[in-house]
């Protein structure tokens, strides 16, 4: 698996390079010796480390696999998310999708031993090099499908799993169903071999239905890396009782939001809904969003939503630690023609976002010819009463 001196040079050299164009330029005869398909494959994967796995990407000696295995790895800083849901020193964790290995290496990290379980054999060969150079210890790497090493497994305290969400002619797929391996059929199996049970999904995925398909589910865990949410995570045990939401905002400083929140606190909780847009507008992060802790969040931080599908909030006082965007009111208005075109006379430039409205962004360019850009925020949506206004503020 190592690479020749000769390979590591020219993959530094052409780092930075569109891959495409270097490989129409390349004399495959002249090159003969360097393997070209390799060290272009390298090359994407050192342009994709570079911010999704920096520590990989600052180890001489990596190996990168296909192109398909980086899509879906999860990123350095999502792997570190998910190794702080484990204590230290706890036992043994069973990985049954080993893929490229970021996960399990963040995650082996936390146990005593780790078995890494790949039904690709070159991929096998990949993690077994490129975990020895990170310097892991505890470890083994097994080349079976994940599914027949589970029928023979020893119970384990931890087992994961990031199915694969791409069908048999290669089209991505999101429901839970449809991934590899189908873990709705295989749930009583993996509840009777560990103690807890990890699952990665698509953040396209539908959490109210697959709460349905997998049952006894403790914990989802909704996360996002700068306000982009990035994958699901649903966490099993054998006596779970409840489900709690996790939604978790990483930032790449180290900062992080989260809020949690249960089904039937958000059913439950009655909040009023505001008469006025106060001082103060805002926006939950892409986590809450998806979790879908609309009411909570307002009866947890105090602030008043502007209307039941709008996911919008006000106050007259500002709310600092609030999990998402907060901004300074400048003005709102009902967008009709004389009171637009007095905003417009002021306005040439502002960052748009449309909460229940029936005007997309675009339509609103086209229709205003407003620029993008700028400080000035720009929030079309509908308040009580089904009344439509824009409201517009500055980024605090």
């Amino acid at each position: 698996m190592e690479l020749t001196t000769q390979q590591k040079d020219f993959i530094r050299q052409h780092e930075q390079d569109d891959v495409k164009e270097l490989a129409l330029k390349l004399d495959k005869e002249k090159y003969r010796s360097l393997d070209v398909a390799l060290v272009l494959s390298q090359i994407v994967g050192r342009q994709t480390a570079r911010e999704k796995f920096p520590r990989w990407y600052n180890t001489d000696g990596i190996i990168y696999p296909v192109h398909l295995s980086l899509e879906q790895a999860s990123s350095e800083i999502t792997a570190g998310y998910k190794a702080s849901l484990v204590p230290g020193g706890f036992g043994r964790l069973v990985d049954l999708t080993g893929g490229m290995g970021v996960d399990f290496a963040a995650l082996s990290q936390r146990f005593e031993q780790s078995v890494y379980v790949e039904q690709d054999q070159d991929l096998c060969h990949i993690a077994r090099h490129n975990f020895s150079v990170l310097g892991l210890q505890g470890i083994s790497v097994v080349n079976d499908p994940g599914e027949a090493f589970l029928q023979r497994m020893e119970p384990a305290e931890m087992i994961y799993l990031d199915p694969s969400r791409r069908d048999n002619v290669g089209r991505k797929v999101v429901r839970i169903e449809e991934c590899s391996p189908d873990v709705s059929v295989i749930r009583e199996q993996l509840l009777a071999k560990a103690k807890l049970v990890v699952i990665k999904f698509s953040p396209m995925l539908d959490i109210s239905l697959a709460l349905k398909s997998l049952g006894r589910v403790s914990e989802v865990h909704v996360v996002s890396v700068e306000n982009e949410c990035k994958e699901l995570l649903f966490l099993l045990s054998p006596d779970a009782m409840a489900t709690l939401f996790h939604a978790v905002n990483l930032y790449r400083t180290g900062k992080m939001e989260r809020f949690y929140f249960s089904p039937e606190e958000e059913q439950n909780v009655e909040i009023p809904l505001a008469s006025a847009v106060g001082s103060y507008l805002y926006e939950p992060n892409a986590s809450i969003l998806k979790a879908g802790g609309f009411k909570s969040v307002a009866k947890r931080y105090g602030v008043q939503k502007l209307h039941v599908n709008s996911h919008l909030y006000t106050s007259d006082r500002p709310v600092y630690d609030f999990p998402g965007r907060m901004f300074e009111v400048r003005q709102w208005f009902v967008p009709n023609r004389q009171n637009v075109k007095q905003f417009l006379s002021q306005t040439k430039k502002a960052n748009i976002t449309v909460r229940n409205f029936p005007l997309s962004v675009a339509e609103i360019r086209r229709k205003t010819g407003l620029k993008e850009g700028g400080e000035l925020y720009l929030f079309a949506t509908t308040v009580a009463r089904d009344t439509k206004i824009w409201v517009t503020g500055t980024r605090l």
